[in-house]
């Protein structure tokens, strides 16, 4: 056991290695901006003061979606979606499928789980021991169930999911302003340093890698950016995408699609002022989710199509 846990704990530190690349990638782009291009670089004082109050603001919002994404947990579902110890002793005991189903079933009846897996079974997770919600899934790598789960992201060493995708859209779309900015206000020195007009300083080597730092990550962050604002749009997940969510019709890519605004408003909320910010206003509670199916429920006794009532004790949990 002690060797397990060993490994276990190795791997734990070696996923960090990503998030401390980029860490020091972008501590190395805030003193080559700010000390070799703002002070030794830049003559002009009112065009030293722009720069630096500029970039300021981007990097804060940046980093701050950043960190948010890191360290926002990833919520598993609630206590209820729990199975009994008397249920799962039963789960575990019982080897014919039908039965488990009819054990599954009967703990499912006050839940409002409205997807099932490709052969129409109720979802449940033997690893961790609970009926999965709508879109939930488990990550291997966190080893949990993950409340909509959209993937396990290496660079911020954390599930993106129903707690922190809007922090992680964020975090994409304010890096590639970060990036646009750099090499904007970069670009004319960097080509001086071509034009061998640029003063001979080692500063030059900073402002030369800062310029293709800023192209290489803007260019790679405005794909990612590109397929998640789709994927906002058509409110569907990563995993959502490779494979359709199953309810009791059948496989349905469209099920959660409520409409663009309706969508946008899944992830960032139905006021306009907080989504600009990395703070949490996503709707719903991660469990239950508004459809546009509009076929009746006969197990549940309730309308798909009808959104749960989201109480604000349930919205500010998070």
């Amino acid at each position: 056991m002690a060797p397990w846990v060993t490994v276990r704990g190795c791997m734990r530190l070696i996923n960090w290695i990503p998030v401390v690349f980029i860490t020091l990638v972008i501590c190395w782009s805030y003193y080559a901006y700010l000390v070799e291009l703002c002070v030794f670089t830049v003559n002009n004082v009112g065009q030293k003061v722009v720069y630096i109050l500029l970039f300021h603001a981007f990097f804060i919002i940046f980093v701050w979606s950043y960190w948010k994404t890191i360290f926002t947990p990833s919520h598993m579902p609630p206590l209820e979606y729990s199975l009994s110890p008397v249920d799962q002793e039963q789960l575990e005991r019982e080897a014919r499928e039908e039965v488990r189903q009819e054990v599954l079933k009967r703990c499912s009846q006050q839940l409002p789980l409205r997807t099932r897996t490709l052969s129409g079974a109720i979802r449940y997770c033997e690893k961790c021991h609970l009926l999965k919600p709508d879109r939930c899934h488990h990550c291997s790598t966190c080893e949990m169930c993950i409340l909509k789960m959209d993937h396990h992201c290496p660079w911020v060493n954390n599930c993106v999911g129903f707690s922190n995708y809007k922090f992680f859209i964020l975090f994409l779309a304010y890096a590639l302003i970060y990036c646009v900015y750099i090499a904007a206000t970069v670009m004319q020195y960097f080509l001086m340093f071509w034009k061998n007009t640029l003063q001979n300083t080692h500063a030059k080597f900073h402002i030369l890698f800062l310029f293709f730092a800023a192209v290489i990550f803007g260019i790679s962050v405005i794909s990612l950016l590109g397929y998640h604002c789709w994927l906002v749009s058509k409110n569907r997940s990563t995993l959502e995408a490779f494979r359709a969510p199953i309810f009791r019709n059948g496989p349905d890519k469209n099920g959660f699609n409520l409409g663009f605004k309706k969508n946008v408003q899944q992830v960032f909320g139905d006021q306009w002022k907080y989504w600009f910010l990395p703070v949490f206003s996503s709707l719903n509670d991660g469990c239950s989710f508004p459809t546009c199916l509009v076929s009746q429920d006969v197990e549940q006794g309730t309308t798909i199509g009808t959104p749960s009532p989201v109480s604000e004790e349930s919205f500010g949990r998070f």
